[in-house]
């Protein structure tokens, strides 16, 4: 397959030390897991973007290169009210469709479905794949089907994402995954409890510290705080800090495992529907368990009473703190080898992709299935003799190569009577 895709067009990738954003991750995972596959992958982005595959800059200039540019640009109302976040995005986008009308795609794969709602829905013989990372809100919903087109396909990271858009075009789930070798195993955790990721409240970071203090436990609180959400640190989390309770501000991803292999058990508490929990495979990877309220994704994650607990309220979550040691923690690095792994997410994807592939030609007529394929033997490196017979204007080329081919070709090109039911 030959395959575009692209997050953002004024983010480099890989994305900046101090930012936590796990669509660049993951993507990066996937476009450098299809290229070991054998798979053209070309990779958008600006100017320092640097991964194993194929890349696209354009020469565009990033907008950001850390935290803080992120909050300037998001803050500065001359350049959001001037959408120029969006015009960064779309002049890669409209490239990614040029080439790909000019035959040098197969599909497109966007991490952002907004980047390419609109481009998607008048190039309808384009095949597009949007990665939902985010929860689908009603107003999500109601733009996918302003520009609804049967050319777009959606993968969930979960299940229980659809559960608000249940009719959209959905090719398959796709759970994130982790490469368990950057999460070194532990079977001698200490005794502390641990919460990471953004602080924000939809985390849950409050009733985490609820929780450590009714169990009198440790807990260390691993994320940072943005400036929207400061009120909720000041208000909720710093009052609370002291021997017991810990701050330790932000750690990058790749240096999480000191923290996740030593913690007897991670805490999400999350007051939110969660469309997946990367951090709950992370912290399982090493070997530490999951106490989760029964929300979003966590079903979906964590098998109760093997590699976790999966409770409906804070006192629960308390209770299962007490009984965590009856989980075996090598139980929990098992789980997420066989179900969460990178490799077992870029299977996910490569399967969706030929899916969709699969899809897009069913909806062909035989005589478009054929003009396709025909203009694909043009393109091809095949020797000048052959070529000289595929068709073209006047239909079959006079060259002397055989009848039997020339019936071949001319059949490609005019679509076989029936098509065919098993076609991959």
């Amino acid at each position: 397959m030959k395959i575009a895709m692209m997050v953002r067009g004024y983010l480099p990738v890989p994305r900046p030390k101090d930012i936590i954003y796990a669509p660049v991750d993951l993507a990066i995972a996937i476009g450098e897991g299809l290229v070991k596959r054998g798979h053209t992958v070309d990779f958008y982005g600006p100017l320092g973007t640097k991964l194993e595959t194929g890349i696209v800059t354009r020469n565009l200039r990033p907008l950001v290169h850390n935290q803080k540019e992120i909050g300037e640009l998001f803050g500065d109302l001359g350049r959001m009210s001037h959408y120029v976040p969006e015009l960064w995005d779309k002049y890669l986008v409209t490239e990614m469709f040029r080439r790909a009308n000019a035959g040098d795609y197969d599909l497109l794969h966007f991490h952002h479905p907004e980047v390419a709602l609109a481009e998607a829905s008048i190039n309808t013989k384009i095949p597009v794949v949007y990665t939902q990372h985010d929860p689908i809100f009603p107003w999500y919903k109601e733009i996918y089907e302003l520009y609804h087109s049967s050319n777009q396909y959606f993968v969930s990271i979960s299940n229980n994402q659809r559960r608000d858009a249940p009719d959209l075009p959905y090719i398959r789930t796709a759970y994130n995954g982790v490469d368990p070798q950057h999460y070194p195993y532990s079977d001698n955790p200490e005794d502390y409890l641990l919460i990471a990721g953004r602080i924000v409240p939809e985390k849950g970071f409050k009733e985490a510290i609820q929780i450590a203090k009714q169990t009198n436990n440790r807990l260390l609180i691993i994320g940072p705080t943005y400036p929207d959400t400061q009120d909720y640190f000041d208000q909720y989390i710093k009052p609370q800090l002291d021997d017991q309770i810990l701050y330790l501000g932000y750690v990058d991803r790749d240096q999480m495992w000191r923290y996740y292999q030593k913690a007897k058990a991670f805490l999400t508490p999350v007051q939110w529907e969660e469309p997946f929990g990367l951090t709950t495979i992370e912290a399982g990877a090493c070997g530490t368990p999951t106490i989760s309220l029964n929300r979003g994704a966590a079903p979906e994650l964590i098998i109760d009473g093997k590699t976790g607990y999966v409770v409906d309220s804070i006192a629960e979550m308390a209770a299962a703190v007490e009984k965590i040691d009856k989980i075996h923690r090598s139980d929990c690095r098992d789980h997420i080898k066989e179900v969460f792994s990178i490799e077992k997410m870029v299977d996910a994807y490569e399967l969706a992709f030929e899916d969709v592939l699969r899809k897009q030609r069913q909806r062909q007529s035989p005589a478009q299935r054929g003009k396709e394929l025909a203009n694909k033997l043009k393109n091809a490196k095949l020797p000048k003799k052959i070529k000289a017979a595929l068709p073209h204007k006047g239909g079959i080329g006079r060259s002397k190569i055989g009848s039997e081919f020339k019936e071949i070709i001319q059949e490609i090109a005019n679509g076989p009577t029936k098509e065919p039911t098993d076609l991959v």
